[in-house]
C-alpha cells in the first residue's frame, strides 16, 4: 500500500507496459510505473512489502541527465509511451477521466497526461520521441562506506540505446552494431578491487556496457597502490570499491559506475544490476522511509523491478567455497548468470569461465565471412567449384556456403546452405549431384556461412575434478596448466587454513604450501602428478600476496574480453580454465629474503616479488616511450604503477597527435575536455597523477631523420630502454634502426581488434624489428577500381580518389597556378607530360565551365558528375565492350571477376541519389566559399532545385579509350602532341584568369573521416554505393564505408592492455639485466579464439670470418678522424680487402676508380664534407660509413656498420 501525508493534492497513476494506466493502485507489483503528482510538501510511506531499500542520497545539483539508482532488488523503470504536447507530456493510451469522488486529486490526475507542470521529460523510457536530449550525462559521487552508493548516471531503458559511431568507431570495427548494442544493454558486478578488478572494470566501462557494479569489502591499504591505477594516498583507510567509484566514472559517463560495500550474498547476484532509470532536467533527492526516490518538481516516479538481459559476475578475491557456492547458484540460475573467477598472485595467474549449461556462441573468431568468385561448375556428383584465381579460398572442408547470382545453374541460388569437402586455394567439392541441374554458365559468388556454436560449461565444482584441455599458452610449458591448477587449490586451502597469505621469503610457509600441494596431488588418484615442482611452489608463496601491475593488466584485458563474450555471444569463450606464469620475470641472481622485506613504500607488493635491487633499477632507469595513444596510455600508466623513472631515472615520451573523440573509447587517459590537446602532454599530466614520483617529459616531435637534433647521439645513448607505442610501419622501423645502432632494447608491440603481439629486441641477444617483415597487402589492380570493380572495397577505394582528386587535390593545383601562374605554366611546359596535360585541363576545367559562382551552381556540377559517374561513363564502357564482347583469345570479355554495369537513372525521389547531391554540392560549396543555404538539407526543396537542372544527351565515342592492362600504373595515355596540347591549355588558363575577381583562391577540402558532420563520409558513401549499384554489388552504410575508406585499423582496450602487460613483464627481464634469449618471450594472442602463442625471440644471425664474428648489432668505431689510407689498412689487418666505401647516398671510394686513389690521404670526415657535402652539424659527434669488403679468395663478407668519431 502507498500512504502519503501532509498539505498536499495529489493523483497516483499506474502505468501498464501496454502505455495504458489503471487508476487508483493498492499494490506496487500491480504495475510497471507510478506517476505521483504533488503540489506540495509531502511524506511518503511504502507498505514493509516494497522492501527497496537505498542509502546513498542523489545531491540535486549532481544530477545532469540520466540518473540510475540501484536497489536491493531489481527496479527497472517502463513509463507510458509520450509525445510532446504543448511544452509538456501527453501520455498516450490515457484518454479515459479519472471517475473517482471528483475531489482536487481526481482533478490533477485528469491534467497530468494532458500537460506535466513539472517540465519532466519522455526519455525515461529511452522513448525515441524525448522532447530533450540532454548529452550531459554522468556524475560522480564517493559515495558512503557501506550499503551501494551511485558512481554516475546514464541512459537506460527498454529501447536499445543510439551508438555514438565518433566515440566507439574502432571498437565498432570490430564487434559491429549488434554485440554493441547487446553490450549496452548488460551489466557486470566485478568483486575485488585490487589491482585485476580495477583493470577489468577499466575495459568494461570503455567498451560501454550499460553499467558497472564495484564491490569490495576492504579498505585501501599503502600496498595497494603499486597495482590500482585510481588510488592515491589520499585513499587510504577508504573502502576500496567507494574510492574507485568517481575515477572510473570519468572514462564514460554512458555507463553506469556504482559501489557495494556489504558483504555479498546470492540474491544479490542475481539483482545486483538493479537500477533505476530516468532523465530529469533538474532534480531533488528525498529519502522516504529508506528510500530515495527523485522528485521533478513535483513528479515522483516509483519503479518496478525488472532483470537486464545480460549479466555477468567476475570475482578477483575470493575463496574456492565461496566461489563454489556462487557458481553453484550462476550455473542454475534462470536464465543463468555468466560467472567469472580469477586471480593474480605475484607473477601467476588464474581464470575460469562458466557461461551456463548451455551458451550460444553466435561468432566464434569476429572474421568477416569469406567468399569466392565463381568460375565454373560442373554437372556431376559430387560437383566440382573453380572459383577465379584472384585470392585463395579461406574455406576449409565441412563449411556451409550459400551461391548467389549463378547464371545457369539457378538451382544452387536458393539461398539454403550447403556443405563442401575437398577445399583447396582455388576450388572445392560440393556434397550435392548437380547432374540434372542447368548448365554453368557465367557468373556466381558463394560465400560461406558462420554457424552458431553452443558450448556445454561446466559448473566450477565439476570442473575442479574434471578440468578437460587447458588453454596452453605457452609451448614451452606444456607441463604447467595441470601443477599450477593444483598449485592455487593449494594455496586456497593455505588461506582458508591460516586465515592469510604466505609471508614472503617465510620458508616455512613455502613448505606448508608445498606439503598442502602434496597432499591434495595424492589424494587425485591416477590423476596426479608427478612432480609437484617444489622450486615453483616456493616462487608462488613468496610472491601470493602481491598483485603486480603487468600481470593485473593482462589478466585485465584477458577477463574483460571473456566478460564481452558472455554478455554479447561475440567470439569463442575460454572453456573453462587458464592458468599463467612468467617466473622467468624474477632476477638471474639468487634473491636474499632480507631483500624482499617491505619498505613501507607504495612498491611493498612489487618488492615483495623482486626485491630491492631491482625495484632501484626500475627507479634509475632513463626510459623512451615512443608514442601516447592507446598502448602509450596503458605503458604510462604501467611504468607509473610499477615506480619506472621514479627515482633518479627520467621517462621521456612524444608524440606530435592531438585528442580526437575517437580516442577516448580505449585511451584511457584521456577525458573528452582534452579534445584538441597534445596526446602526450595531456597523458604524461595524467601518469604523474597516478605517480606523482614520476619524472616524466612530455614532447611533441615526430621521431625521425627530421628530429635527430632533438632525439641526438647523446639522448639515444644514455636510455636505459626504448619502449614502442606506434601505429604504423615505417616509424617503428626507423626506431629499430636506432635501437640497433645505439644497442639499445626496444619492446615492441602492436594490436588489430582482438588480436595483439610483443617482440623483444633485446641487443646481441636477438633479431631486430626489422630482420622480418610481412608481405605488402596487395593491391587492386587500377583497371579493376576504376572500370571493372567487383566487390565494395574496389568502390570505396574509387570513391576515395575522387572524393581526393575533386575536393582536395584539384582546388590545391588551382591554388599552385594562381600563385605563382608564370613558375607553374613553365612547369607543366618542362614536364610536357601526360600527367602535365592532365594537371592544365583539370585545372581549366575548375576555373572556366565546372566554376562555381552560386550555390545553385554546386548543385548543377553535383547533378552533372552524377550524370557522368553513374551514367554516361557506363554507357561508354558498354558501348566499348557490349555483354557479348570476347578477348583476343575468343574467351567471354565479362566474365568472372568482371561485372557487367548497368547505368543509373536519376530520380529525384531516390534518396541515395538526392544524399549524393547533397553531400556533393555542399563539400563543392565550400571549396568556392559560398554560403550553403539551410534548404539544401530539405529533401523537397534540393528535389525542386535538381530537377531544374538541364542535363545534356551523352553519346557513346567510337574511339574512346580504356585501360584494360592490369599491370597499367596510369590512366594517362600519352600523345605525340601533349606539347601543342599544353601550350594551347595555358593560352586558355590565361585567359580564364583574367576574368578572376583579384586575389581569389579555392579552399581544398582534406579528408576527415571522423567528423560525421562534414559531409566528407557521406559523399564517399554516396560515390562508393551508386558505382555498386551500377555493377550490382552489395551497397554497404556510411559506418562500413568509413572503416574501408578511411582505413581505420580496428582497435578495443582489451587486447591492448594485455600487450602492455605482456611487454612489462619483458621490462623486468631487460632492466635487470643477465637474462638469457631462452627467457624472454615474444607473444601472439587472439583473444577471439582464444589463442595464445608464446615464443623465445630468435636470435640475431651470426656472421664468421676467420677468428672473428658478429652480428646485426655490432658496430665497428674507429676514433680520430682517420684517412682513407688508415680505414682501408685497419680493415686489411682484420682479413678484409674493402673495395667499396660509401657515405649515403655517395661513393666515397671505389677500387675500380683510379682517380679515387687521389684521396687516399685525405681525412675520411672531411672527404665525406667535401665529396658528399654532408652537413655535420653540432649535435652529431660521428659519421657512419657503409664497407664493401671480401676476403682474400674474393669471397663478399658482410660486415657490420663502420663509425668514425671525430669530436
Amino acid at each position: 500500500m502507498v500512504t502519503v501525508t501532509g498539505p498536499l493534492s495529489l493523483s497516483l497513476a499506474a502505468a501498464r507496459e501496454d502505455g495504458s494506466q489503471k487508476q487508483s493502485p493498492k499494490t506496487l507489483g500491480a504495475c510497471v510505473a507510478y506517476i505521483i503528482h504533488i503540489n506540495a510538501p509531502f511524506s511518503l510511506s511504502l507498505s514493509p512489502s516494497f522492501n527497496h531499500t537505498l542509502s546513498h542520497t542523489l545531491q540535486s545539483d549532481s544530477i545532469p541527465s540520466f540518473s540510475q539508482v540501484p536497489f536491493g532488488t531489481l527496479l527497472h523503470y517502463m513509463l507510458p509511451r509520450k509525445r510532446a504536447s504543448e511544452g509538456g507530456v501527453v501520455a498516450e493510451g490515457d484518454t479515459d477521466a479519472n471517475n473517482n469522488n471528483g475531489n482536487t486529486a481526481n482533478s490533477e490526475a485528469q491534467s497530468f497526461p494532458k500537460k506535466a507542470r513539472t517540465g519532466f521529460i519522455a526519455a525515461c523510457s529511452g522513448a525515441t520521441d524525448s522532447a530533450v536530449n540532454d548529452s550531459d550525462r554522468g556524475f560522480s559521487s564517493g559515495g558512503n562506506s557501506g550499503g551501494s552508493s551511485i558512481g554516475g548516471m546514464a541512459t537506460g531503458g527498454s529501447q536499445p540505446a543510439d551508438i555514438d559511431e565518433d566515440l566507439h568507431s574502432r571498437q565498432l570495427a570490430v564487434y559491429g552494431r549488434e554485440t554493441m548494442r547487446r553490450l549496452f544493454a548488460s551489466s557486470v558486478l566485478v568483486s575485488g578491487m585490487r589491482g585485476l578488478g580495477v583493470e577489468i572494470a577499466k575495459n568494461l566501462i570503455l567498451a560501454g556496457v550499460k553499467s558497472v557494479t564495484l564491490h569490495d569489502e576492504g579498505k585501501v591499504e599503502l600496498w595497494d597502490l603499486s597495482s590500482n591505477f585510481v588510488f592515491s594516498e589520499n585513499d587510504i583507510g577508504k573502502n576500496r570499491a567507494v574510492a574507485s567509484v568517481s575515477k572510473l566514472q570519468e572514462l564514460n559517463n554512458a555507463v553506469v559506475v556504482l559501489s557495494l560495500t556489504t558483504r555479498l550474498t546470492k540474491e544479490q547476484i542475481s539483482n545486483f544490476q538493479t537500477m533505476l532509470s530516468i532523465t530529469p532536467r533538474a532534480a531533488t533527492a528525498m529519502p522516504v522511509d529508506g528510500v530515495s526516490l527523485l522528485l521533478f518538481g513535483g513528479v515522483v516516479v516509483i519503479l518496478h523491478e525488472s532483470i537486464d538481459k545480460n549479466v555477468a559476475v567476475v570475482f578477483t578475491e575470493i575463496s574456492l567455497e565461496k566461489a563454489i557456492e556462487f557458481n553453484d547458484y550462476c550455473h542454475t540460475h534462470q536464465p543463468p548468470i555468466a560467472f567469472i573467477k580469477t586471480e593474480v598472485r605475484g607473477l601467476f595467474g588464474s581464470l575460469f569461465c562458466d557461461f551456463g549449461p548451455e551458451f550460444t556462441v553466435f561468432d566464434v573468431d569476429g572474421e568477416d565471412p569469406h567468399t569466392g568468385i565463381i568460375a565454373s561448375i560442373s554437372n556431376d556428383n559430387p560437383a566440382l567449384v573453380s572459383c577465379v584465381d584472384d585470392e585463395r579460398l579461406e574455406f576449409q572442408d565441412g563449411d556451409l556456403v550459400v551461391f548467389s547470382e549463378v547464371h545457369g545453374m539457378k538451382e544452387l541460388n536458393d539461398g539454403k546452405p550447403r556443405k563442401i569437402k575437398n577445399a583447396r586455394a582455388y576450388s572445392f567439392t560440393l556434397e550435392e549431384d548437380t547432374s540434372n541441374y542447368g548448365r554453368y554458365e557465367k557468373g556466381g559468388i558463394v560465400t560461406q556461412v558462420k554457424q552458431p556454436k553452443v558450448l556445454n560449461f561446466k559448473p566450477l565444482r565439476e570442473a575442479l575434478n574434471d578440468p578437460g584441455d587447458f588453454l596452453l599458452s605457452d609451448f614451452s610449458k606444456f607441463d604447467r596448466p595441470p601443477l599450477l591448477h593444483l598449485a592455487f587449490q593449494a594455496l586456497d586451502k593455505f588461506v582458508s587454513d591460516m586465515g592469510r597469505f604466505p609471508v614472503t621469503g617465510s620458508e616455512d610457509d613455502a613448505q606448508k604450501l608445498i606439503s598442502i600441494a602434496s597432499n591434495i596431488n595424492t589424494n587425485l588418484g591416477d590423476g596426479r602428478l608427478e612432480d609437484v615442482n617444489p622450486k615453483l611452489l616456493r616462487q608462488l608463496a613468496f610472491g601470493s600476496r602481491a598483485v603486480l601491475n603487468p600481470i593485473a593488466a593482462m589478466f585485465g584485458g584477458i577477463v574483460g574480453q571473456e566478460v564481452v563474450k558472455a554478455c554479447s555471444g561475440k567470439f569463442h569463450p575460454l572453456f573453462q580454465f587458464f592458468y599463467f606464469d612468467s617466473v622467468e620475470s624474477l632476477p638471474t641472481e639468487p634473491l636474499d629474503p632480507n631483500d624482499l622485506k617491505p619498505l613501507n613504500s607504495r612498491y611493498d607488493a612489487q618488492i615483495s616479488v623482486f626485491g630491492q635491487k631491482l625495484q632501484k633499477k626500475l627507479e634509475d632507469a632513463e626510459v623512451f616511450v615512443v608514442g601516447s595513444g592507446a598502448l602509450g596510455c596503458e605503458f604510462l600508466k604501467n611504468l607509473a604503477l610499477m615506480g619506472v623513472s621514479c627515482g633518479q631515472g627520467k621517462l621521456t615520451i612524444t608524440d606530435d597527435d592531438v585528442i580526437e573523440k575517437s580516442n577516448l573509447s580505449r585511451q584511457f587517459l584521456f577525458r573528452d575536455w582534452n579534445i584538441g590537446q597534445a596526446k602526450s602532454t595531456v597523458a604524461a599530466s595524467a601518469a604523474a597523477y597516478i605517480n606523482p614520483s614520476l619524472n616524466i617529459e612530455a614532447l611533441q616531435n615526430r621521431v625521425g631523420p627530421e628530429t635527430e637534433n632533438v632525439f641526438n647521439d647523446t639522448f639515444w645513448e644514455n636510455l636505459s630502454v626504448v619502449i614502442n607505442a606506434l601505429d604504423n610501419v615505417n616509424a617503428r622501423l626507423y626506431v629499430d634502426q636506432r635501437c640497433l645502432y645505439f644497442q639499445k632494447p626496444l619492446l615492441e608491440s602492436g594490436t588489430l581488434g582482438a588480436k595483439c603481439n610483443t617482440q623483444m629486441v633485446i641487443p646481441h641477444l636477438t633479431e631486430n624489428y626489422g630482420a622480418s617483415r610481412d608481405p605488402p597487402e596487395k593491391q587492386a589492380p587500377m583497371c579493376t577500381v576504376h572500370s571493372f570493380p567487383h566487390n565494395i572495397d574496389h568502390c570505396l577505394t574509387w570513391a576515395r580518389s575522387e572524393f581526393e582528386g575533386l575536393l582536395e587535390k584539384t582546388p590545391a593545383e588551382v591554388n599552385a597556378y594562381l600563385s605563382n601562374p608564370n613558375e607553374y605554366t613553365n612547369a607543366m611546359r618542362n614536364a610536357g607530360d601526360a600527367q602535365a596535360r592532365d594537371n592544365l585541363e583539370r585545372v581549366l576545367e575548375c576555373l572556366d565551365k565546372e566554376k562555381c559562382e552560386t550555390f545553385e551552381d554546386c548543385i548543377t556540377w553535383a547533378r552533372l558528375k552524377f550524370e557522368d559517374y553513374f551514367a554516361n561513363r557506363v554507357k561508354q564502357l558498354i558501348y566499348t565492350f557490349p555483354e557479348d564482347a570476347a578477348t583476343s583469345t575468343g574467351a567471354p570479355f565479362w566474365s568472372a571477376p568482371k561485372r557487367f554495369p548497368h547505368p543509373l537513372q536519376f530520380s529525384s525521389s531516390d534518396m541515395g541519389h538526392l544524399q549524393f547531391l547533397m553531400a556533393a554540392s555542399i563539400l563543392r560549396a565550400e571549396t568556392f566559399g559560398i554560403p550553403i543555404p539551410d534548404w539544401v538539407k530539405n529533401p523537397k526543396k534540393l528535389a525542386e532545385a535538381v530537377d531544374r537542372v538541364i542535363v545534356p544527351d551523352f553519346q557513346p565515342k567510337k574511339d574512346a579509350k580504356i585501360v584494360t592492362d592490369e599491370k597499367a600504373t596510369s590512366l594517362s595515355t600519352a600523345s605525340i602532341d601533349d606539347a601543342a596540347v599544353i601550350n594551347d591549355l595555358i593560352v586558355k588558363l590565361e585567359g580564364c584568369r583574367s576574368k578572376l575577381q583579384p586575389g581569389f583562391r579555392m579552399k581544398p577540402v582534406q579528408f576527415e573521416k571522423d567528423d560525421d558532420t562534414n559531409y566528407h563520409m557521406d559523399l564517399i558513401a554516396g560515390l562508393a554505393n551508386m558505382r555498386a549499384r551500377n555493377y550490382s554489388i552489395p551497397e554497404v552504410d556510411k559506418l562500413k564505408a568509413k572503416f574501408i575508406a578511411g582505413r581505420i585499423i580496428p582497435a578495443i582496450a582489451t587486447s591492448t592492455a594485455m600487450a602492455t602487460g605482456l611487454v612489462c613483464l619483458e621490462l623486468y627481464k631487460a632492466l635487470d639485466g643477465g637474462h638469457k634469449v631462452e627467457d624472454y618471450r615474444n607473444t601472439f594472442a587472439n583473444l577471439a579464439l582464444p589463442l595464445f602463442s608464446m615464443a623465445e625471440p630468435v636470435p640475431p644471425k651470426v656472421i664468421k670470418h676467420q677468428d672473428m664474428s658478429w652480428t646485426v648489432w655490432d658496430r665497428w668505431i674507429l676514433k680520430d678522424n682517420p684517412t682513407l689510407r688508415e680505414l682501408l689498412e685497419w680493415l686489411k689487418a682484420k682479413g678484409l680487402n674493402a673495395y667499396s666505401i660509401s657515405c649515403g647516398s655517395c661513393l666515397l671510394y671505389n677500387s675500380m676508380f683510379p682517380k679515387h686513389r687521389e684521396r687516399m690521404d685525405k681525412k675520411v670526415v672531411d672527404l665525406a664534407r667535401e665529396v658528399a657535402k654532408v652537413d655535420l652539424p653540432s649535435y652529431r659527434r660521428h659519421l657512419d660509413l657503409v664497407v664493401a669488403c671480401e676476403d682474400d679468395e674474393d669471397n663478399d663478407i658482410d660486415i657490420p656498420q663502420i663509425s668514425i668519431y671525430f669530436r
